[in-house]
Formats: C-alpha cells, sequence, structure tokens
C-alpha cells in the first residue's frame, strides 16, 4: 500500500500546471467537436473513422501486412477526402467559432450613443412589425434578414442597396407582388433597409418539412451561415416564421414577434447613457 502510494506521489508530482491547462483545453476541444458533429451527416463519418482506426489497429497486431498496408494509406488520404466530402460542415462549424463570446470581441465603434442605437433599432422593430401584420393579413411572401455580428456584404452584393429608414409601408411596397424586389431578400444593416432583392443561400437541412417552400429554406440556410435573424411571412398561409442558428418556428403572433426583436434587438440600457440620450432629445426640441 505504501509503495502505490509512492508511485501515485511521484506521479502527480511531475504534473504541472501548464499541464492541467493542456489536458482542461484538449477535453473542452473535444466536447465542443462532439457537440457540433452530433446531429450533422458528420457524426457517420466519425463513426467510419474511428472503425477504421479499430481495424488498423488490429490489423497491425495480428500481423496482417495487406490488410495493414491498405488503412494506411486509407487514414493518410482520408483526411484530404474528408475536408472536400465535408466541407459544408468545416465551414460551418468555424462560422460557430467566430460566433462565440471570443468572436465577438468588437474591434471597431458605430460611434453611435447607446440610446441612439437604442432608439434607431425600436423604431426600426416597430416598423416591421407592423408590416409583417399587413403582409400576413393579406397573405403576401416577404423575407427580411436583419444583420448582426456577422457582415453580409456578399449577400448584399447580390441585390440592390437602398440604405432607408425603416416604414412598414416601405417594407409593404417592396415585397407587393410583381414589384422590382419582390422576389428577393430584404437585409437590414444597423437598424435601416439596407438592401432588397437578395439572394439567399439555401439549406440542405433534409428534414425541413415538405410543406415549406424556397422562401423558407433560403432564411433557414441564411441562420445556418450566420448569426442573423430571419423573418419569413408565408403568401400561401400569412404565418410569421423566425430563424435563427439554423432552427425555424413557425406560428409567431405580432406580440410574439415584437417581444422577440425587442429582446433580441436592442442593447440593455445603461442609466448614464439614456440619459444622455434624452437630454441631447430635449436640446434638438
Amino acid at each position: 500500500m505504501a509503495d502505490l502510494w509512492n508511485n501515485l506521489r511521484n506521479v502527480f508530482g511531475t504534473v504541472l500546471p501548464q499541464d492541467l491547462l493542456d489536458i482542461a483545453i484538449i477535453s473542452y476541444l473535444f466536447y465542443q467537436v462532439a457537440k457540433l458533429v452530433r446531429e450533422t451527416r458528420a457524426a457517420q463519418l466519425v463513426k467510419g473513422i474511428m472503425i477504421l482506426l479499430l481495424m488498423s489497429v488490429l490489423a497491425t497486431q495480428l500481423r496482417l501486412r495487406t490488410l495493414s498496408f491498405l488503412m494506411e494509406n486509407i487514414l493518410q488520404t482520408g483526411l484530404v477526402v474528408m475536408v472536400v466530402v465535408f466541407q459544408p460542415e468545416l465551414r460551418r462549424a468555424l462560422e460557430q467559432v467566430g460566433r462565440s463570446q471570443i468572436g465577438k470581441l468588437k474591434f471597431f465603434s458605430s460611434g453611435m450613443d447607446e440610446g441612439e442605437v437604442r432608439e434607431r433599432w425600436r423604431g426600426f422593430v416597430d416598423a416591421l412589425v407592423e408590416g409583417a401584420a399587413s403582409l400576413s393579413r393579406q397573405k403576401i411572401g416577404a423575407l427580411v434578414v436583419i444583420e448582426r455580428n456577422t457582415r453580409l456584404g456578399d449577400i448584399i452584393k447580390t441585390g440592390t442597396v437602398i440604405d432607408s429608414g425603416p416604414s412598414a409601408e416601405l417594407i409593404g411596397n417592396i415585397f407587393f407582388p410583381n414589384s422590382p424586389l419582390h422576389d428577393g431578400a430584404m437585409v437590414v444593416r444597423d437598424g435601416r433597409l439596407h438592401a432588397a432583392g437578395c439572394f439567399l443561400p439555401l439549406s440542405d437541412n433534409s428534414e425541413i418539412s415538405r410543406e415549406l417552400g424556397t422562401r423558407h429554406r433560403a432564411a433557414l440556410g441564411m441562420s445556418e451561415m450566420s448569426d442573423a435573424v430571419v423573418v419569413v411571412v408565408s403568401e400561401e398561409t400569412g404565418f410569421i416564421t423566425v430563424c435563427r442558428d439554423g432552427k425555424l418556428e413557425r406560428g409567431y403572433s405580432v406580440e410574439r414577434l415584437r417581444q422577440y426583436l425587442t429582446d433580441e434587438l436592442l442593447p440593455e440600457p445603461s442609466e448614464p447613457s439614456e440619459k444622455k440620450f434624452e437630454r441631447r432629445k430635449a436640446k434638438k426640441a
């Protein structure tokens, strides 16, 4: 017993703080990778790799030279094949890393006071909710992408820049049937209607209901490749749908949509900034 205790003490006596940090980081990375691939087709790839590794070990232990040769070559070329075949999943994983708390560090400031930011987004939420309610009643389709931390310059280039202040009337006019920009998506940047008629990437998610058309598939695809909030109005049913982080939720009421957008888009107020903005408004009045 004393020998066992001495052996354990000798082993753990050589463990340095950086070794514990190293183990913690590797464990966290393995956990994040497992969480990312768990609900994608990449999960099957991981199972396949584990089976090949097991076969390679067995072939080596049993001295099966031909099988060992094949397994070694398969595993050496497997990495390249994996990158090519699973490029969408790898890209999505890297984008999720970029949208993590570390990736949200801001290096540039908009120069706007917090109260001004809240006021602008509050005006946008009012305009979008009113516009969506009107379009829903008339069963006119709409697709609105609200840009957040991930910049959508490549999406904006596919449409027409309008850079207008938000209004329910303008939203309704853009999506009115047969208008020049009604088929594409509207992109909102910094609380302004920045572009319209934009083309979005379609989701390749095979679990999407067949009842949902191209507009919903595009909304889901946009939410999979960015941190944008996407609002959809169905032209068949008039239902309002919200997509975010690759998840789609249908049947939003007007009140629920307003509350959701308010919670997601309006920054938490800090008392000094709010008072400063109110004083500035009073001076202008």
